[in-house]
């Protein structure tokens, strides 16, 4: 793969990578929205069942209501039979058939709503618990997310501080390097200057005690005596 290439996709890597963070980023407030926008509707839900529940208990109070009437009218119907009125007794039965349709009709309402009731609590406590859980997993994606910059940066600075120790060591031990040279340096003009002044052969004739202190007192006495 030629030099040009390797650039290319090198970019091209670079180009997709930062088009996935761009995405990611843009996922998350998608969902964010997505999640406010299912609040609402569970909002509006929770609204419906409230109603559904109210018309299902006022069925259920005019069905109580009915059957009383019925009882009553059933009552009557009885009473007037056995004063002798045919007739009231037959208007009391006529009107209890009546009553029993319209009870009958309530108690299909109640049945609906009572149905519909069922079916959307379920369906709203199903989808408050999907809600619940894509909550929970955003927050976690966010959590690691967040966890895992805090480590690329203290990971980064690990290495940046190891690169910069590794130098300073290096620019430590070429300053050790150079001071040993340069005492090499004293050293080596110090062993000529004394060289060249005659120092270097007196310091090698007192230390062989030919001269100086090194001399023992019968020589001196010696030399003495001699002149």
């Amino acid at each position: 793969m030629s030099v040009w290439k390797k650039l290319v996709t090198a970019l091209k890597g670079g180009a997709n990578e930062a088009a996935e963070a761009v995405a990611d980023g843009q996922a998350l407030r998608i969902l964010d929205q997505e999640i406010r926008e299912a609040k609402d509707e569970l909002r509006r839900s929770d609204e419906s069942l409230t109603k559904i529940m109210a018309k299902r208990k006022l069925a259920e109070q005019k069905t109580a209501s009915l059957k009383d009437s019925v009882s009553e009218y059933e009552s009557h119907a009885r009473s007037a039979s056995e004063k002798g009125d045919s007739q009231l007794a037959l208007d009391c039965a006529q009107k209890v058939v009546d009553l029993r349709s319209q009870m009958d009709a309530e108690q299909q309402y109640v049945d609906q709503f009572g149905q519909s009731e069922k079916s959307l609590k379920q369906n709203i406590s199903q989808a408050k618990s999907n809600l619940r859980r894509m909550e929970q997993q955003v927050d976690m994606v966010r959590a690691t997310e967040s966890v895992q910059k805090a480590q690329s940066a203290v990971s980064s600075r690990h290495t940046g501080a190891n690169s910069k120790m590794k130098t300073a060591a290096e620019s430590l031990s070429r300053i050790q390097e150079r001071q040993k040279e340069k005492q090499a340096e004293f050293e080596a003009a110090s062993e000529l200057a004394a060289s060249e002044s005659g120092d270097d052969l007196n310091a090698r004739l007192k230390g062989a005690g030919i001269t100086g202190s090194n001399s023992n007192a019968d020589d001196e006495l010696a030399r003495i005596l001699g002149k």
